[in-house]
């Protein structure tokens, strides 16, 4: 199969559109024309998973996080990240990396990261980007105007909102933007191009509100002391940093961002959280944080390496789907640069 197989597949379920700002998300190294056989799934791309992906025989590396995320100003290769560059084009492994899309998407990496704490009656945390909604008005003249309605709201999941008789038979329907070119082609496919004709134009209110981070609520309250613990066991860490004025402080609802999420901690506040869980708290938003009286565990930005074997899983189901020829794997490496000692 072609990497863009692949790639077209991932971006139906996290669109670029999700991505944030000046995130280089996307193709990072290669051509998505080329053929592959195996893929390795893996959080960081390293000097280490790149020669893991050499040693399997890996012909595409698919990661969380962009292997250029700075650009480079020389390719000098007494520097190990830069000869990496190397080792990637001299083995033609494509590079692809999925960052703010994957953190945005529903069903990605701040759902799977939810899950494992077990929250419930989960929400989005920080907004992203909104779908628009549109209003699509279709005009018909065929008797299968109820099939084309139920197309439209059962298939597409758009909401039919007005009907009347005009030189054929006319009705309305609001759908989410993305939506219109499903619409549009199984409206044709099932009637024909020239007994149907269509308008859209865009609606102030409605659309569809994507988030990064989540929000939920505990199965059981536990004490902040009681649910650093529990963090250290769900994510796998040997240590982690606590900020708490009061380790006895009951926690239910709790926050949770992947990555770097320091600064919406007053989103997670004015969520109602109680407890905020992310990586790479700064020292100063650490004292403003305890300030604020919210509890926040650090586990370290390494715990989105839950995403290995997501994605795996993921691609996995995918393939048999798809029928694709292709074999993915998960990297085996520990790409996390902190040691508890």
């Amino acid at each position: 199969m072609l990497a863009n197989e692949l790639i077209d597949r991932f971006e139906q379920f996290a669109p670029l559109k999700l991505k944030w700002e000046h995130d280089p998300t996307g193709l990072q190294i290669g051509d998505p024309q080329q053929a592959i056989h195996k893929v390795l799934v893996t959080l960081d791309v390293r000097p280490e998973v790149v020669q893991e992906a050499i040693e399997i025989g890996a012909d595409m590396i698919f990661a969380h996080h962009p292997a250029m995320f700075r650009p480079a100003n020389n390719l000098d290769y007494q520097d190990p990240q830069k000869a990496m560059y190397a080792d990637l084009a001299a083995h033609h492994i494509l590079v692809y990396a999925a960052h703010t899309n994957l953190d945005c998407a529903e069903g990605g990496m701040n759902d799977w990261l939810a899950e494992a704490l077990k929250l419930q009656d989960v929400q989005g945390l920080v907004p992203g980007y909104q779908e628009p909604a549109v209003k699509m008005t279709v005009t018909i003249s065929t008797d299968q105007v109820e099939d084309v309605q139920d197309y439209l709201t059962k298939t597409v999941g758009g909401t039919l909102n007005r009907y009347a008789a005009n030189s054929g038979e006319q009705f309305s329907v609001n759908l989410l933007a993305d939506q219109v070119s499903m619409a549009v082609a199984g409206v044709t496919q099932l009637v024909g191009s020239s007994v149907w004709d269509y308008q859209v134009e865009p609606l102030l209110t409605g659309g569809h509100q994507y988030y990064m981070g989540r929000i939920g609520d505990l199965p059981t309250p536990m004490t902040a002391r009681q649910f650093a613990d529990y963090c250290k066991q769900v994510f796998h860490v040997a240590g982690l940093r606590l900020v708490c004025a009061d380790p006895e402080q009951q926690i239910s609802r709790v926050a949770v961002l992947g990555g770097d999420g320091g600064k919406f901690y007053h989103t997670a506040l004015q969520a109602g959280a109680q407890a905020y869980v992310t990586g790479d708290v700064y020292y100063h938003t650490g004292h403003d944080m305890l300030a604020s009286g919210l509890t926040v565990v650090d586990p370290g930005h390494h715990i989105e390496s839950i995403c290995k074997l997501q994605l795996t899983k993921l691609f996995q189901q995918w393939q048999t789907q798809q029928g694709w020829q292709v074999e993915v794997v998960a990297s085996q490496l520990n790409t996390d640069p902190f040691t508890f000692v």
